[in-house]
Parts: C-alpha cells; sequence; structure tokens
C-alpha cells in the first residue's frame, strides 16, 4: 500500500479555504497544469461525483464528499481505477494561529499492470502534492484580499 501526507498553511479564513480548495471547477487553475479539464458530473447533499482530464487526454471519475462543518473532505477514485487498485483521499483543515493548515493524505495501492510500484508513485504524488499545495497557497491566499 502507498501512502502520503503533505501539508501547507494558508493564512486565509476557513470559509474561504474550504470553499476555493473544493470549487472542483477551479482545479484547472489549482492544480497548476495537472488537469486540463475539471467538470462536475453532478452534486447530490454533500457528495460532488466528477471528471478529471490530465495532460496526456487521460479521464477518470471521482467522487467527493464535504464535511465543511467537521473541517474534512474525503474522495475515492471511481472509474477507471486503473492504473490504481483503489485511491482514497482525504482533506483535513485544522486553524492554527497562522491560519489554516491543510492537510492532504492519500491512500491508495497500484494495480499490478500498472507502471510504476506504490513507492514510486508515493515520490510522484509527495513531489506533485507540495508543488500543488503552493499554488492553492498562493491562490487563496490572493483571493482573500480581493
Amino acid at each position: 500500500m502507498g501512502h502520503t501526507c503533505n501539508s501547507i498553511i494558508i493564512n486565509a479564513p476557513y470559509d474561504l479555504v474550504f470553499d476555493i480548495s473544493n470549487d472542483i471547477t477551479r482545479w484547472t487553475e489549482l492544480f497548476g497544469t495537472e488537469y486540463k479539464k475539471s467538470e462536475v458530473v453532478r452534486k447530490e447533499a454533500n457528495k460532488i461525483t466528477f471528471r478529471l482530464t490530465d495532460e496526456d487526454d487521460k479521464s477518470w471519475q471521482s467522487w467527493r464528499l464535504l464535511f465543511k462543518d467537521k473541517y474534512f473532505a474525503y474522495a475515492e477514485r471511481e472509474e477507471p481505477k486503473f492504473p490504481f487498485k483503489y485511491m482514497k483521499i482525504i482533506w483535513l483543515y485544522t486553524p492554527k494561529p497562522e491560519g489554516i493548515e491543510m492537510v492532504w493524505i492519500q491512500h491508495f495501492q497500484m494495480d499490478q499492470k500498472a507502471k510504476f510500484n506504490d513507492a514510486q508513485i508515493e515520490g510522484f504524488i509527495n513531489e506533485g502534492s507540495q508543488h500543488n499545495l503552493k499554488i492553492f497557497k498562493e491562490i487563496i491566499e490572493k483571493d482573500t484580499h480581493k
């Protein structure tokens, strides 16, 4: 199994951090060049089903549960799961004196037919998450001053 945990402090009010970070339609901006398309398929209560398309034109559908009052969001990759056997994601939001600490936890297992193993993907995810969290911070903090 693969497991990653990355975090950053965003100096902005909690409502803004939570709302912007979970606005799927802004993920093409928030994740830099990682996604060229991010679209909401449907919304039901606190559940969002969405489709992401990467720069290689690979698309997949995921769902996300928002628990704003509990300071977290939970997501799973749906279809196609490949190259993963499963991918579970938790985003935690913790108020700190300096702002909101945003923590991304990813728990996954690669399919045995995948090109890379769990340890290799952990490295890719950690590098990408640290880069993307900085983009989230920059964009959200800039939106605070609008």
